[in-house]
């Protein structure tokens, strides 16, 4: 009995247990149904009321991003700003032939449907949900909505029920033609081409305008996969899917067989960027810097950096600037002509500004801008200056008082004390000697010790002042650069910049007026509003105009009978300069000037300092002759003149203005406590001769024996303190005719002193 109700217990158990496991399986099922319920139905409520959704605003397309454009003085496009190459334009501007084409390949029935081309539609669902290749359905419209309401959105089902319902919408408020005009505007053709204009530029270097029916048959059917049938990419790929193109072409009838059979199974297709597309959006050291100013150094476009890049680069502002093409085509003609390829990488930078205005009219800042190999621009980079800083202590000195034929001691070698460390005194050993002579003639052959003297004569810090005055520009301030002032300041110690040595030239020949250089004459939104004017500056005379016009006289000299006699420019026409080498040769200079343009060149190593010499540089040999090295009467000088004188063609020849009349009798200039001045009562001062033998000179300049000399000591006065910057200041002069010794040094044996007034 016990057994058999074992079993039937069992048996029980057995049932229960399955139906115990058919309950968990359906409540799991339920808990299963309802969480799916739940996760869909908000896309499917998304879905079902997908049609009373309505986009922001289907009046209104958002805005382009455009190409902003870079012109020259006289209107010429020099180059552009953009991420995105879209160029807006009309589709009044685009042939009829390209359209149907276009229309041919992507949407065969745009004019007919209302939005959504319901068959297309219905027969890419079918063989999507099939499994088979994927097929696209949608209209240019419904493109055009895509990517101007719907970016963002997953691509779901209520995605696709937006996309046709905001297409049927937009066909009923905006036209056709706009609605295809704004896809031909934005639609991606490859190598950051955004629209069939910018594709016109890139790929046949074309206005829209000019584009043939086979023309637009290629960029259609660029469309479909723009990366994978790149022409310039995957040739053989794009071929192969533009003779597709030109199949379809025929199917529609806008190809004739005879037609296709000619055009043959090997047509032509752009492989390469063009050459007009290239130029359009070149890279150039001056347009580099107009966008360095715009987005870093003003805010013409917007107060923070965020609006000024955007509106720069999408913005599609037009930029008219100061450059001159055949200026600048110039000036890179005369470096190619003039400064020989090398091994060395030796490069030369030029700027050349517009004397009466500023303006600058061409800036070489090296071999040519390459991103990310050659971006620095040299025209604007400091390096030491050698004797060609001497123009600015001449201008100082002239506004001091000084005059060109006062004297000064040039001999070598020489010693000055060194304010800047006086337990180490500034000693000049090398370049030419020239002893006791006019300042204008020392000027001429840029006597280093004769130059040192008299920037301390003049005083340091005035100086420094009067390169501030003279060579102000937004690169060169004391808030921007700190010029010192060394005791080595006429050799070139400190750095200077074509940029500040072309600015402070032009001051000269300006007759002491300077205006700052600037390369923006305007700007305009796309609209043509002027979003910028360039406004003249308040003329102010920086230096007097005598003094200006003197040192113009005095530098004519150089290029007349001085260091840069050998490069006069064409048909006499009157210029001035100053050359420059520093010491080793490893940078070489030229500035120069008419009444017209103001340029400096510069000629080294952009790397480092490198000896410009026959050994490091061979294939300067020829130039550099018995000379040790490069030197600014050379390559620098070479290159001035020959763009000089091209920008000059044509040019009325003008005069500098004519330099006033001494107004006193030449004086000795002096250093004092470095120069002591004495008269002598009795007996003659010998005089070495270049042979070495010693002759006397007597105060008449008659020769006679050596005896004993007396010699009043006058007192040696004072020089400029270092606290007076006033320009006008004068200097330490006195009568000629006097003996000088060199203060530390003892007096020869046969000269006795008595100390007092003369």
């Amino acid at each position: 009995m016990s057994d058999f109700f074992r079993a039937i217990t069992n048996n029980l158990r057995a049932q229960w247990q399955t139906f115990a496991r058919i309950g968990v399986v359906a409540l799991a099922g339920s808990l299963f149904i309802a969480a799916t319920i739940t996760a869909i139905a908000p896309r499917v409520w998304g879905v079902l009321n997908a049609h009373t959704q309505v986009p922001p605003s289907l009046t209104n397309f958002s805005g382009l991003a455009q190409r902003s454009t870079v012109f020259d003085a006289t209107g010429k496009q020099i180059g552009s700003y953009q991420l995105e190459n879209s160029q807006v334009m009309s589709i009044d501007n685009v042939p009829q032939d390209v359209v149907s084409a276009i229309l041919a390949l992507e949407d065969n029935e745009f004019e007919r449907h209302k939005g959504v081309n319901l068959r297309a539609f219905t027969r890419a669902i079918l063989s999507n949900s099939r499994g088979g290749a994927k097929q696209g359905a949608s209209t240019i419209t419904m493109q055009v909505v895509k990517n101007e309401f719907l970016a963002g959105l997953e691509r779901d089902g209520r995605y696709k029920v937006l996309q046709a319902r905001y297409a049927t919408m937009l066909e009923k408020e905006v036209p056709k033609k706009k609605i295809l005009e704004r896809y031909l505007n934005t639609i991606y053709l490859g190598n950051n081409t955004y629209g069939i204009q910018a594709a016109a530029e890139v790929y046949f270097g074309k206005d829209v305008r000019e584009l043939t029916m086979l023309d637009g048959a290629f960029l259609a059917g660029l469309i479909q996969a723009p990366s994978n049938y790149d022409p310039i990419q995957h040739p053989d790929t794009s071929r192969a899917r533009y003779l597709e193109v030109l199949d379809r072409l025929v199917d529609t009838g806008l190809l004739t067989e005879q037609e296709r059979i000619e055009i043959g199974d090997k047509p032509p297709i752009p492989e390469v960027i063009n050459k007009k597309a290239q130029r359009d959006i070149s890279r150039t050291y001056f347009t580099e810097e107009v966008k360095d100013y715009l987005l870093n150094n003003s805010d013409i476009l917007g107060t923070t950096y965020a609006q000024r890049y955007n509106t720069l680069f999408r913005g599609g502002v037009k930029v008219f600037t100061t450059l001159d093409s055949a200026a600048q085509l110039a000036a890179e003609q005369a470096v190619r002509d003039q400064l020989p390829a090398n091994k060395a990488g030796i490069a030369a930078a030029m700027v050349s500004l517009d004397v009466k205005t500023g303006a600058v009219r061409a800036m070489v800042g090296g071999p040519g801008f390459v991103a990310g190999q050659s971006e620095v621009n040299l025209a604007l980079r400091r390096r030491q200056t050698g004797s060609s800083v001497k123009f600015f202590i001449l201008a100082a000195a002239l506004q001091a008082g000084v005059q060109p034929e006062d004297l000064i001691d040039g001999t070598l070698p020489c010693t000055l004390s060194n304010p800047g460390n006086l337990d180490e005194p500034f000693e000049i050993t090398k370049g030419v000697s020239q002893p006791t002579a006019s300042l204008r003639l020392m000027t001429w052959l840029s006597i280093n010790c004769a130059y040192a003297k008299l920037s301390q004569i003049v005083g340091l810090e005035r100086v420094v002042e009067t390169m501030y005055r003279m060579a102000s520009s937004q690169w060169l301030s004391k808030e921007t650069f700190t010029i010192q002032p060394y005791a080595s300041l006429a050799t070139g110690a400190n750095e200077l910049s074509p940029m500040d040595m072309a600015a402070g030239a032009q001051t000269l020949a300006n007759s002491g007026v300077h205006v700052e250089p600037y390369m923006i004459e305007r700007i305009e939104d796309a609209r043509g509003t002027v979003l910028y004017q360039y406004q003249s500056p308040t003329i102010e005379q920086t230096l007097p105009a005598e003094a200006a016009n003197l040192a113009a006289d005095v530098m004519r000299g150089v290029i007349q009978s001085g260091t840069a006699r050998r490069t006069p420019l064409e048909d006499s026409r009157p210029a001035a300069g100053k050359t420059g080498t520093q010491d080793n040769n490893t940078n070489a200079w030229f500035v120069g000037f008419t009444p017209q343009y103001a340029t400096a060149v510069w000629v080294g190593d952009p790397k480092g300092y490198t000896k410009m010499t026959k050994r490091n540089v061979p294939e300067f040999a020829s130039v550099i002759g018995d000379r040790g090295g490069v030197q600014g009467a050379m390559f620098p000088a070479m290159i001035w003149k020959s763009y000089m004188d091209e920008v000059h063609r044509g040019l009325e020849v003008l005069d500098f203005a004519s330099p006033t009349a001494p107004t006193r009798a030449p004086l000795r200039l002096y250093l004092p406590g470095v120069e002591c001045p004495a008269k002598i009562v009795s007996g003659t001062i010998p005089a070495p001769k270049p042979e070495g033998k010693v002759t006397t000179t007597t105060l008449a300049g008659e020769t006679a024996v050596a005896n004993t000399v007396v010699i009043n000591v006058l007192s040696p006065g004072t020089t400029i303190l270092p606290t007076d910057l006033n320009p006008y200041s004068p200097v330490p002069t006195i009568e000629q005719g006097l003996y000088f010794f060199e203060c530390s040094k003892p007096l020869p044996n046969y000269v006795q002193t008595t100390i007092g007034t003369p």
